[in-house]
C-alpha cells in the first residue's frame, strides 16, 4: 500500500482528515467517559506470556457510556440533497407548504452504533496477543521498541515507512504487532493502520485475524470506510469470515458517508453479513439500512425493492419486530414500481393490520398511487374516501393519481374536474398536476384546450415545463399541424433546457413535410451539442429524408456516421440504401474498421491516468471516451485542439470549427480494454500493468493534462485511483531514476518530483511536450541548467 512508501510534503495526516477523531497522539484514559463525542471502542485483550503477576491479563477498558452522534452532513444519503424520496412523493411535502407530515421513524445511525456493544457481548472475542516490552529478553530490543513506540505517531507516512525500513534487519511480527497495538490505545488509528499495511509487505509477515479485527473496528468507528474496507478484504482474502461486529461497523460507517457508491457498499456488505456470515444483524442496523434505502436520491428501481423486500425477510426470520414504519416503506416502494404488485402489497396490509397498526396518510396515497397504475377506478374512489376520513389533508399527489386513473379508463371529462378541483383545494394546481392533465388532453386531441392550459402553466412561472411542451408537440405532429409544432418548438428552446426528445420529434416534422436542409442543420445542431447529441432515432430520420429526396452525397455520410457510432440501419431504409452503395461499389452490411494508432493508444494512458473518464454506453453496449478540459486553463486550451484534431475521426461528425470544452468520442468495443481497466465499476482505477504503459510520451500527456509546475519550479502529477495503484506508479517512476514524494488529499493524489527530479523527467518527457507549452511547463532545474549551457 502507498500509506507505506510515499511521504506528505505539505500536511500531517491527522489535519489531512477532517473526520480524524483526535489530534494528540496521547491522551487521559478516564476523560473519555466525559466527552459525549468519543466512540469507545471494543476492548482489546492484551494476553501476557508470563506468569507473574505483572503478566497476568490486561484488558485496556473504555467507558461506552459516551456515543458518538453523526452531524446531519453525514447520515446516509442525507435526504435534503435528494429529490423525490419516500415522503415528498407519497405526501407531496413540497405542495403546499402548510401540511404537515408524518416523519417515518426506522431508527437512526445512532442506535445502530449503540447496539455495537450488545454485538460485542454476544460473541466470542477476537484476542491479540502481545507480550509487554519488559517481558522481551534483550534489553537492546526493549530499547529500540519503546524508541519505536513513542517516535512512530509523531511522523507523516513516509519518514513513518523509513523509519520501519531501517529497523528491518531487527523487527519481527511479534514487535510489529505490539506497536500496532500500541497506536490502537493511545488512539492513533491511521498511524497503526500504516504500521499493519507495512507488517503486510514483509517477508515473514503471517496473518493476523484478531489484529486485523480489532484494527478494522477502531478504523470504522472513525467512519474512515476506506481503510476500515481495506483490512476487511484483507480477513476475507485470506479465507476467513469478519467477525460480526466489522461487518456491523463497516455498515455503519458507509451509511454515515454521503459519498456517491457508499449505499450500494452498505447493502453488499449487510448481505455478505447474513449470507456468508450467516449473523443474525441488531433490529436498528435492519432499520438503518431500510431508511437510507427509501431516502436515497431519485425513484425507487426494482432492485431497491429487492433489497428491501431483503431486509424485511432477515427482520421476521430472526424474530424482530416489524415496525409499522417498514411496512409503510415497502407499500411505498412496491407502489413505485412500473409493474404493481397488488397481492404483495395487500398481504403487507393484512400484516399490519395483524400487528394492529392502523394505514397513516402516506400508506393510503401508496394504494392511491397503485390502483392509479392499474387503473381501478372503483379501488381508487375507495381509498379516496379513506384518505378523506383520516382528516389529515389531501396531498397534491393524491389528486394526480386520481386523474391517471379516470384517464386510463377514458375519461378525460372527469380527470379535468379533478384538475379543477386540485386547483380549488391547494390554491392553485402544482407542477406535475399541470403535466398530468396537459398530457390527458394531448392525448385526446384537445388542441385548444391543451394549448390554454400551458399558456396557463406558464404564466404562474413555474418552473419544469419541458414535458408539457414534449407533449404538446406530439399532438401537433399526429394531427399535422406542423407550423404550430415549429413554433412551440422555438417557444421550448426560449423557457427550457435543450433535450433530445423534443429535437427528435422536430426533426421528424421537418422530414415529414420535405424540409431535408432545415433538417440536416438541426441534425448538425444535435450532434455539436453535447447536451443533446444525436441517437439511431435521429440517424435514421434524417436518412430516410435524404433517401426520399435522393440526396446520395448526404445520404451516404449518414450511413458512415451510423457505422461508426454502430446504429442499426431500418430494414426499409437498407434496402434502398443497399441499393445506392452498390453503385459506387461499396459493401453496405460491412462495418468500418477502426484501430486505435500507437500513438492515439499512447495518449490515451496519459489522459486517463490525469482524470479522463470512460463511460458506457447502455444503449449500444460499447464505451466512449468523455474529453473534458478547463476553461481557465492555459495549457488546456492548447491541448484541447491538439486532441481534437488527434482523435477526429473518433469523434461524431462536425462541421462548427468551435471545440466545446467538453465533447465524447463515438462508442466503440475498442475502449472497453482502457474501461476495464482504467474504470472498472464506474471508478476511476490504475491498472496493474500501468509500469509497461508508462512510455515518454504518455507521461508527458499526463503532465500536460493534469500536472503543473509549482512557483518553486518543480512538478506535480494528480493521480486517482486506490492507494496499491499510486504505489504501482511510485515504482515505476523510481525504476526510471525519479524519487518522488506523494501526498493525498480527499480522494486525490499528489506525486511531487521536487528538485533535480522534476529535471530528469523534463527530459524524457520533453520531445513529446507540444511546443506551445514548453515555456508553460518546463520545470524551474531544467530551465537553469540551460542556462548554465
Amino acid at each position: 500500500m502507498i500509506a507505506t512508501r510515499v511521504c506528505d510534503f505539505s500536511s500531517s495526516p491527522s489535519s489531512a482528515s477532517p473526520s480524524a477523531a483526535f489530534t494528540t497522539p496521547i491522551f487521559n484514559f478516564f476523560s473519555l467517559s466525559l466527552n459525549p463525542n468519543i466512540i469507545p471502542p471494543l476492548p482489546i485483550i492484551i494476553h501476557h506470556r508470563s506468569s507473574s503477576s505483572r503478566r497476568l491479563l490486561h484488558r485496556l477498558s473504555f467507558s461506552r457510556n459516551g456515543t458518538q452522534s453523526f452531524p446531519p452532513s453525514f447520515t446516509a444519503n442525507s435526504a435534503s440533497h435528494r429529490s423525490r424520496t419516500f415522503v415528498e412523493q407519497v405526501a407531496g411535502t413540497k405542495e403546499p407548504p402548510t401540511q404537515t407530515i408524518e416523519v417515518y421513524d426506522f431508527g437512526d445511525l445512532e442506535s445502530a452504533r449503540n447496539d455495537l456493544r450488545n454485538v460485542a457481548s454476544r460473541r466470542v472475542e477476537t484476542d491479540v496477543e502481545v507480550r509487554e516490552i519488559e517481558d522481551l529478553p534483550e534489553e537492546w530490543r526493549r530499547s529500540k521498541l519503546a524508541w519505536l513506540c513513542k517516535e512512530v505517531p509523531s511522523h507523516k507516512a513516509v519518514t513513518l515507512v523509513r523509519l520501519l525500513n531501517a529497523q528491518k534487519k531487527w523487527v519481527r511480527q511479534e514487535d510489529a504487532t505490539y506497536i500496532c497495538v500500541h497506536c490502537t490505545r493511545i488512539r492513533e488509528n491511521e498511524t497503526g493502520f500504516r504500521v499493519y499495511r507495512w507488517m503486510t509487505q514483509q517477508n515473514w509477515y503471517r496473518f493476523d485475524f484478531g489484529l486485523a479485527t480489532k484494527l478494522a473496528d477502531f478504523l470504522g468507528k472513525e467512519r474512515k470506510f476506506t481503510k476500515c474496507r481495506e483490512v476487511f478484504d484483507d480477513i476475507m482474502n485470506q479465507g476467513r469470515v469478519p467477525s460480526e461486529s466489522t461487518f456491523h461497523i463497516l455498515v455503519v460507517a458507509y451509511l454515515s458517508s454521503s459519498e456517491e457508491g457508499c449505499f450500494q457498499e452498505a447493502c453488499s456488505v449487510y448481505n455478505r453479513m447474513i449470507q456468508l456470515g450467516g449473523y443474525k444483524p441488531r433490529l436498528s442496523l435492519h432499520n438503518s439500512l431500510f431508511r437510507a434505502l427509501v431516502s436515497k436520491h431519485g425513484g425507487p428501481s426494482s432492485d431497491d425493492v429487492k433489497q428491501a423486500e431483503f431486509i424485511f425477510h432477515n427482520v421476521v426470520t430472526t424474530g424482530l419486530e416489524v415496525q409499522k414504519d417498514i411496512y409503510s416503506g415497502l407499500i411505498w416502494l412496491h407502489s413505485c414500481q412500473d409493474e404493481v404488485d397488488i397481492e404483495r402489497i395487500n398481504y403487507l396490509r393484512e400484516e399490519m393490520r395483524k400487528a394492529s397498526f392502523e394505514e397513516s396518510k402516506e400508506v393510503v396515497v401508496s394504494l392511491l398511487r397503485a390502483y392509479a397504475k392499474e387503473g381501478g377506478v372503483e379501488e381508487v374512489e375507495r381509498t379516496w374516501l379513506e384518505l378523506l376520513r383520516l382528516d389529515c389533508g389531501i396531498p397534491s399527489q393524491a389528486f394526480v393519481y386520481k386523474m391517471e386513473a379516470y384517464a386510463k379508463v377514458g375519461d378525460f371529462a372527469r380527470a379535468l374536474e379533478i384538475f379543477r378541483e386540485m386547483e380549488k383545494h391547494l390554491g392553485g394546481a402544482t407542477v406535475s398536476g399541470y403535466h398530468k392533465i396537459i398530457e390527458v388532453v394531448c392525448n385526446i386531441h384537445q388542441v385548444e384546450l391543451a394549448e390554454s392550459l400551458l399558456k396557463e402553466f406558464v404564466e404562474t412561472g413555474k418552473k419544469q415545463l419541458l414535458p408539457s411542451y414534449v407533449e404538446i408537440v406530439k399532438m401537433y405532429f399526429d394531427l399535422g399541424l406542423h407550423e404550430k409544432l415549429e413554433m412551440a418548438f422555438v417557444e421550448c428552446l426560449e423557457k427550457c433546457q435543450p433535450n433530445q426528445t423534443i429535437y427528435n420529434i422536430y426533426l421528424d416534422s421537418l422530414v415529414n413535410i420535405g424540409n431535408n436542409e432545415k433538417a440536416g442543420d438541426v441534425f448538425d445542431e444535435m450532434q455539436n451539442n453535447v447536451a443533446i447529441n444525436v441517437n439511431a432515432r435521429s440517424c435514421n430520420t434524417v436518412l430516410k429524408g435524404y433517401l426520399d429526396s435522393g440526396n446520395h452525397v448526404k445520404a451516404k455520410k449518414i450511413y458512415e456516421v451510423m457505422s461508426l457510432k454502430k446504429y442499426e440501419v431500418e430494414s426499409p431504409l437498407m434496402e434502398k440504401l443497399d441499393y445506392i452503395l452498390s453503385l459506387v461499389r461499396k459493401e453496405v452490411k460491412k462495418p468500418l474498421s477502426m484501430k486505435l494508432s500507437k500513438e492515439q493508444r499512447e495518449v490515451l494512458v496519459g489522459l486517463l491516468l490525469g482524470g479522463l473518464r470512460v463511460e458506457l454506453d447502455k444503449e449500444r453496449k460499447s464505451h466512449m471516451i468523455m474529453f473534458e478540459f478547463r476553461e481557465k486553463s492555459r495549457a488546456h486550451l492548447i491541448l484541447r485542439q491538439h486532441i481534437h484534431d488527434q482523435f477526429r475521426e473518433w469523434l461524431p461528425h462536425s462541421e462548427d470549427e468551435d471545440i466545446p470544452l467538453e465533447f465524447s468520442s463515438i462508442s466503440h468495443s475498442c475502449f472497453g480494454f482502457y474501461a476495464d481497466n482504467f474504470w472498472p465499476n464506474g471508478r476511476p482505477e490504475i491498472p496493474k500493468l500501468i509500469h509497461r504503459w508508462l512510455s515518454p510520451e504518455s507521461l508527458a500527456y499526463w503532465y500536460m493534462y493534469s500536472g503543473y509546475r509549482t512557483s518553486s519550479g518543480d512538478v506535480i502529477l494528480r493521480l486517482k485511483g486506490s492507494v496499491e495503484g499510486v504505489e504501482k506508479v511510485v515504482k515505476a517512476l523510481r525504476a526510471k531514476s525519479m524519487e518522488c514524494r506523494v501526498k493525498k488529499k480527499g480522494n486525490v493524489f499528489w506525486i511531487g518530483l521536487l528538485g533535480t527530479n522534476s529535471g530528469l523527467f523534463w527530459k524524457l518527457i520533453e520531445p513529446h511536450v507540444l511546443e506551445d507549452m514548453n515555456d508553460h511547463l518546463r520545470p524551474a532545474y531544467e530551465a537553469m541548467d540551460n542556462d548554465g549551457d
